[in-house]
């Protein structure tokens, strides 16, 4: 049986998250939470990060968020904290915990890019990203 792009999506999709746990397993942490660790880290330079962010940049529903902020809370990778303006609304704030892991979360997702991209030309990289950008756009409508 030949493979459609939704079951290429799937495998690679489980081969990628295989991969990532593995990896972050010796850090104590699971690749999705790297991943948003990591988000969370470089746009908080940039002003207040919100659960509703992290929701947005990995198009995941408010429950899934909800569960992978709380186990980073728990894990001490970030915590919360009330904004002035809105008491219902919590920042999250990464702890030096989180900063201390960073670097090392930076070289795993740089290996995992590059053992993934490997062999792939710079047009090849391009039109994936392109393709792909598209394909979302489409699920979204």
């Amino acid at each position: 049986m030949d493979k459609d792009c939704g079951m290429w999506i799937h495998v690679l999709s489980h081969k990628l998250k295989k991969r990532m746990n593995a990896n972050m397993q010796s850090l104590g942490i699971t690749g999705v939470q790297s991943r948003v660790m990591h988000y969370i880290l470089v746009k908080c330079v940039d002003g207040p990060v919100f659960q509703r962010d992290v929701e947005n940049a990995f198009g995941l529903s408010r429950s899934t968020a909800t569960g992978i902020l709380q186990l980073m809370e728990k894990n001490g990778l970030i915590c919360r904290e009330s904004v002035d303006s809105d008491a219902r609304l919590k920042s999250l704030i990464p702890t030096e915990k989180a900063a201390h892991l960073d670097a090392q979360v930076g070289e795993c997702l740089r290996q995992t890019e590059q053992c993934l991209t490997h062999g792939l030309s710079d047009a090849q990289l391009a039109q994936f990203l392109e393709t792909a950008a598209c394909m979302s756009a489409n699920l979204d409508g």
